[in-house]
C-alpha cells in the first residue's frame, strides 16, 4: 500500500496539495474545486475520508500487482 502512495506522490511529496493529479482526483471524487485545495483543505479531506482513502490505496495496491505480474 506504501508502495502505491510513494507512487502517487511523486514529485510532490513534501507538499501533496500542490499535486495536479491529487487535486483532480479530489475535484472529480468529491467536487471540491482543484483550484481551491490548500494544505488545510488537503489534510482536512485526508482526515475526514481516511477510511475512503485507504480502502482505495488498497484497491490500488492489488490492481498494480495483478498488472505487474501479467507482463
Amino acid at each position: 500500500m506504501l508502495v502505491i502512495l510513494w507512487r502517487l506522490t511523486k514529485g510532490y511529496r513534501l507538499h501533496p496539495w500542490d499535486s495536479p493529479y491529487l487535486k483532480w482526483r479530489i475535484e472529480t471524487w468529491s467536487g471540491i474545486e482543484a483550484a481551491t485545495i490548500t494544505p488545510g483543505v488537503f489534510l482536512a479531506f485526508c482526515w475526514n475520508h481516511r477510511r475512503e482513502l485507504i480502502r482505495y490505496l488498497r484497491w490500488a495496491d492489488e490492481n498494480s500487482r495483478e498488472f505487474s505480474g501479467s507482463w
